[in-house]
Order: structure tokens, then C-alpha cells, then sequence
């Protein structure tokens, strides 16, 4: 029989959205952010020629920079202040994940609670900065060395021009990154999240007329444009079936016995997602290959000969680019499932509570059994995940399709829309729950 919780949540009704006025503002805050999310992304840098960067990104911009164009919103190919978009700071969430994981002290102050979180985000800020001033200077020599025709990108290049760009594009990331807060704690879904799902659903009216204009021309034939669009819907459902479907372990909770009452004896079930990790592993494998190839690919031609070979090597479709990005995605699954998924403590709770696994003695052996289940889950989910992210290069490497149709865009897409769908449905219930406690108040004073 389905709990109270559970037969108030499936009667939740959006038309009860017009009585949630906390939901309501939180919702408009959340568009006003991402708005001006949009106008920043068409703030060009100053210094630039806008035409000759444009032809020499899509000379360029195919492999993986179209990539981080696409979460970036177009703001790298426009070169505009939110070029660098929020993954530095996601490179530097990761490292200091990463640093946690094997550093004592860091560990200690993850454990302090609250305070040793605010000291840990702190870092990840500075860090943040760092990765920024990096990448953005690596981006600014870039820039001066490119040329087209006999005209050169920037106008006026030198120290100034270098300065310039690295304060804007740090700025830039660090304002990304502060409104992403903003957003998870005044609006609706995760900020950093949505900022990326912005970027992504902005672009695809034009990556669709772009697809259509192949069709067109001829580049591309009726029939593949018509099985690429039924292959996304396809992919949609793909994502949907996957994100949703667990794995649902047994919990049973002994009876026992309080004055003349007989306590406790029910069951339950612990639920455990298929994809753990969720879209995080693709981001993160992306903002790792971010800091590294940002500065190759806007330097071959003009820097040392190594740069051009792992270039060309790191293009789209080339070996050495897909194993190390297929290598990060499965990474990243198992670390962060590691990372949100204790299978020790997940075992302690429940015998403190008096919850057993049927057939597993409780201790140490519930979890190893836990963490069997979640290794060979997680195993399926890094399938998954590879599986999804190769899709795109499948479709660039064949047909020259832009990356909004890929599986990486519609699984960040999906994800982030279930998960806000997912938020608004919790405001709708609390703000349901508020009103029955405020009902029955009344109803006890007039009693």
C-alpha cells in the first residue's frame, strides 16, 4: 500500500502552480538569471575582428572546440566574455573532488560539516581563478596569431590586448559561477546545470536550420535528415528508460515490542539508480579535455610542431580523442558514484536502524554486497554513458551534423529538465502540505 507522502506526490496538479507563489518567484528569478546569461553571451571581447574569428572557427571549430562552443552557447565562436562559460570551475570542482579523495587534511575538513565546506568551496574558487588566468591568456596568444586572408584577428595585439582578455574571460567565469549559486539557492533546479542547458537549447533553432540547409543543398539527403530526427526522439526515450530505471533491493525491519504494542516488522526498498552519476561523468570528462586543448588548438600552426601533431591527433573522430574522452566518461562515472554513494555507511545506518538485506548478515557484509550490486550497476551505466557520448562523433564524422543532435546535448537536456521538473513537483507538494497543516490549524481552533 503506497504511503500518505507517496499518494499526496501522484495527485500533485500543476494547475495548483497559480496558488505557489514562493514557486512562482523562484521561477521567474530562475529565467531572469539565465536571460541574462543569454545577453552576456553576445558581448564580443574587445580588440577582435568578429568576421575573421568567425571563419577561422568554423575552419576549426568542428572537432572538439565545436563541442565546448555547443556548452558554451556559441559564446566561444563569437569570442564573447562568457566564452570560457562555467567549466574552469567545474575543472576545479573535480580536482579538488579528486584531492579529497586522497588527502587527509582535506578529508578531515570535508567531515567537519558546514565550515569545512565553505573552506573547501573557497578553494575551489581560488582554483577556479587559476584555471581561468590559464586558459584565458592561452586563449589570448591564440587569438593573436590568427589571421585569415592577410588580416589578423586582433587589432592591437601585445601585452594589453593579453591582459584584457584575461581579465574579461576570468570575470567572466567567475560572474557564470556566482549566478549559478544565485540560481540553486533562489530558483529552480541546479544552476550550474541549467546554465549549460541554456546554452544548448539556445542554439538548436539554428543547428536545425543549419541541418536543414545541408538537406538543401544536397549535403545531405531527405531520408537521413528524417532518420536522424527519428533517431533523437529514439535517443530521447533511450535517456528517459535509462535515467529512470533502478535497481530496488529488499529492506526488511524486524518487529519489535513497546509496552503492549507490537512496533516495526514492514519492509521497504533502497533504491539504486542505474546511471548514478547522473550527466556529470560528459561534463566533466569534457572540462578536463578543455584545459589542455583550448590552448593546442588555438596555437598549432604558430607554436612547437607538438603542438599541431596532438592537434591533429585530438581532432574529431581521431583515435586518441575518443579513448581519452570515452576513458574519462567511465572514470568520472565510477569516481563520482563513489563519491555520492557510501556503501559502508549506507550499511551502518541501516543496522543502527535494525534494517537487514534478506539472506545478508548486517556489518561489513551488507556492504560488500552493496557494493557488488552498485559496481556491476555502475558498469552498465558507464556503458551507457560512452554509448550516448560516441552517437555525436558518429553523426559529425558522417554526415557533418552539428553537435546539438548528438547524444551528449540530449542527455544533458533531458537530465536537466527531469531533474527540474522533478524540483517543481517537490515546491507543488511542500506548498500542498503547508496548506493541509494550515487547515487543520484552523480547524483546531474553531474546534
Amino acid at each position: 500500500m503506497a504511503s500518505a507522502a507517496e499518494q499526496l506526490a501522484s495527485n500533485v496538479n500543476f494547475s495548483a502552480f497559480s496558488k505557489a507563489t514562493e514557486l512562482k518567484k523562484r521561477i521567474w528569478f530562475t529565467l531572469g538569471a539565465l536571460i541574462v546569461y543569454r545577453l552576456g553571451t553576445f558581448v564580443p571581447l574587445p580588440g577582435i575582428d568578429p568576421t575573421i574569428l568567425q571563419d577561422l572557427f568554423n575552419q576549426t571549430g568542428g572537432g572538439i572546440l565545436g563541442m565546448f562552443d555547443m556548452f558554451a552557447g556559441g559564446a566561444l565562436s563569437r569570442m564573447t566574455i562568457f566564452a570560457l562559460n562555467i567549466m574552469p570551475y567545474i575543472s576545479a570542482s573535480i580536482i579538488m573532488q579528486l584531492m579529497t579523495a586522497v588527502s587527509p587534511q582535506l578529508e578531515q575538513m570535508k567531515k567537519e560539516g558546514e565550515t569545512g565546506r565553505k573552506k573547501i568551496n573557497q578553494y575551489t574558487r581560488y582554483l577556479t581563478v587559476a584555471i581561468c588566468v590559464l586558459q584565458a591568456y592561452g586563449i589570448a596568444v591564440g587569438l593573436e596569431s590568427m589571421q585569415s586572408g592577410g588580416n589578423v584577428a586582433v587589432h592591437d595585439p601585445g601585452m594589453f590586448f593579453r591582459a584584457t582578455v584575461v581579465i574579461t574571460l576570468t570575470g567572466g567565469t567567475l560572474f557564470l559561477m556566482w549566478l549559478g549559486e544565485q540560481i540553486t539557492a533562489r530558483g529552480v533546479g541546479n544552476g550550474i546545470s541549467l546554465i549549460i542547458f541554456a546554452g544548448i537549447v539556445a542554439e538548436l533553432p539554428s543547428a536545425l536550420a543549419a541541418t536543414l540547409d545541408l538537406g538543401r543543398t544536397g549535403a545531405i539527403s531527405t531520408p537521413i535528415i528524417i532518420g536522424m530526427l527519428l533517431m533523437a526522439i529514439a535517443v530521447i526515450f533511450f535517456i528517459v528508460f535509462v535515467e529512470r530505471a533502478q535497481r530496488r533491493i529488499l529492506i526488511q525491519y524486524p518487529k519489535r515490542q513497546r509496552g503492549n504494542k507490537m512496533m516495526g516488522g514492514d519492509t521497504s526498498h533502497l533504491p539504486l539508480k542505474v546511471n548514478t552519476a547522473g550527466v556529470i561523468p560528459p561534463i566533466f570528462a569534457s572540462s578536463i579535455l578543455l584545459l589542455p586543448i583550448t590552448v593546442i588548438q588555438f596555437s598549432a600552426g604558430s607554436g612547437p610542431e607538438w603542438m599541431s601533431t596532438v592537434a591533429a591527433y585530438m581532432g574529431r573522430g581521431q583515435p586518441l580523442y575518443l579513448v581519452t574522452y570515452i576513458g574519462m566518461i567511465v572514470f568520472f562515472a565510477f569516481f563520482y558514484t563513489a563519491v555520492v554513494f557510501n556503501p559502508a555507511e549506507t550499511a551502518d545506518n541501516l543496522k543502527k536502524y535494525g534494517g537487514f538485506v534478506p539472506g545478508i548478515r548486517p556489518g561489513k557484509n551488507t556492504a560488500d554486497y552493496l557494493d557488488w550490486v552498485l559496481t556491476r550497476l555502475t558498469v552498465v551505466g558507464a556503458g551507457y554513458l560512452a554509448l550516448i557520448c560516441l552517437l555525436p562523433e558518429i553523426l559529425i564524422s558522417k554526415w557533418s551534423v552539428p553537435f546539438y543532435f548528438g547524444g551528449t546535448s540530449l542527455l544533458i537536456v533531458v537530465t536537466v529538465t527531469m531533474d527540474t521538473v522533478t524540483q517543481v513537483q517537490s515546491h507543488l507538494l511542500a506548498h500542498q502540505y503547508e496548506g493541509l497543516i494550515k487547515k487543520s490549524k484552523l480547524r483546531g481552533r474553531k474546534a
